[in-house]
């Protein structure tokens, strides 16, 4: 079995017993958090927060970027939160790499495909070109309609 299709079985567990339908959409400390993705940080148990308590936004090295922003903006605007907690940690990931070294890498493999089956949020790259692939690119998910 996949990690996947493990993670799914889960689900189906978790949504058996989800008791938690009746929170209100606003996060009930009015808090917004922007943290890194780092799997080891529980930021939940951390700041010793409930489900339905605060949005947490993560991304690696909890980067304030166009998209953080835009989670915050709505977080601010349409969903009521008065606060911005940021979160850096010891350790990150994110300070063993350059970022022109990741896109030097990806540029360079040959087995890199992207789609501009997306309305060309994708930049595209064929065989033999020299295009570095946008990092402003959009990725979607299997299954994904927001894109």
């Amino acid at each position: 079995m996949s990690v996947a299709d493990e993670l799914i079985r889960n689900n189906r567990r978790y949504a058996d017993s989800f008791r938690n339908g009746d929170l209100p959409i606003s996060p009930a400390r009015r808090v917004a958090i922007v943290t890194c993705m780092d799997a080891r940080l529980d930021i939940h148990g951390l700041l010793g927060l409930e489900v339905g308590e605060a949005h947490v936004i993560r991304n690696a090295g909890g980067v304030v970027t166009d998209d953080v922003v835009r989670s915050l903006l709505i977080s601010q605007r349409l969903l009521g939160t008065r606060e911005i907690v940021l979160i850096h940690h010891t350790d990150c990931g994110m300070v063993t790499f350059r970022d022109d070294d990741v896109k030097q890498q990806v540029y360079e493999d040959s087995r890199w495909r992207l789609s501009t089956t997306h309305s060309g949020m994708f930049a595209s790259r064929s065989p033999g070109s020299k295009r570095v692939p946008s990092w402003r690119a959009r990725w979607a998910c299997a299954g994904s309609s927001s894109m």
